[in-house]
């Protein structure tokens, strides 16, 4: 898959997320981050059929259920996802959590996302 192909596939997938997904709304930065890498690592995990699912803590568990809920969606809304190899999947999926990361962290202009004991 071309670069610019996977970037018109992966904005189609940030999209939803940015309309569907209140996760990406915590108030601290810190939990931005953990929460995009784990969900979307997650994510990236059943879309390319491997064990996404660890009971070990709690937030293990919710990270697991958020991810199931966006592969249902991105499925269910986006077509290409079933018919799109593993690696162009992971390929994806990166460029989904970076831009995620830069949107919802790097870029932001809340001052509160840094704030110290917050």
């Amino acid at each position: 898959m071309d670069k610019k192909t996977a970037e018109v596939k992966m904005a189609q997938l940030e999209w939803y997320i940015t309309k569907h997904c209140l996760w990406q709304y915590n108030s601290r930065g810190w939990d931005r981050e953990i929460q995009n890498e784990r969900i979307l690592s997650k994510t990236k995990q059943l879309l390319c059929g491997e064990n996404a699912h660890e009971d070990e803590t709690t937030a293990d568990r919710y990270y697991w259920s958020e991810a199931m809920t966006l592969v249902g969606a991105f499925k269910t809304y986006f077509p290409w996802v079933a018919e799109t190899s593993k690696e162009d999947i992971a390929v994806i999926m990166q460029m989904l959590k970076d831009k995620m990361d830069y949107t919802m962290i790097k870029a932001s202009l809340n001052t509160e996302l840094v704030k110290d004991h917050y």
